[in-house]
């Protein structure tokens, strides 16, 4: 089995993360836009969890996907854009509502995940590099 840092650094793994990537946003697009499944009172923060960890796993996926050295501009900013699709686009179902707060949830999460990211890669560094 290949090390981590294989898959962290080796350009050769771009090409299944960026397939990785599409298939993560084709599920979180098909999960925000289906009818609202009802929230139990019980978790009443459940949703801003939910998109905090989508997020936050996208933005991994993409950080791995893309060559990229400006990170913020070519990975934060359009999953940020594609969080606010998200929430445009709820505002205009009959089953859901637009939310600036699941907003700043995917900002929090895209954060997050760029962070999370960064340590594995230190974690990790590639082969050839001194830790």
């Amino acid at each position: 089995m290949p090390h981590a840092a294989t898959f962290l650094h080796a350009p050769g793994w771009r090409r299944p993360w960026r397939w990785l990537l599409v298939a993560m946003m084709a599920a979180t697009s098909w999960l925000a836009f289906m009818p609202s499944p009802a929230q139990p009172d019980t978790l009443p923060h459940w949703d801003k969890l939910q998109h905090t960890a989508a997020f936050a796993a996208l933005s991994v996926v993409a950080v791995l996907a893309s060559s990229a050295q400006q990170v913020w501009m070519r990975v934060a900013l359009p999953l940020l854009g594609y969080g606010l699709f998200i929430e445009a686009v709820q505002a205009w179902l009959p089953s859901r509502d637009g939310d600036i707060l699941d907003l700043l949830a995917d900002a929090g999460g895209i954060v997050l995940g760029l962070i999370l990211v960064r340590w594995l890669r230190r974690r990790w560094p590639s082969p050839g590099t001194s830790a």
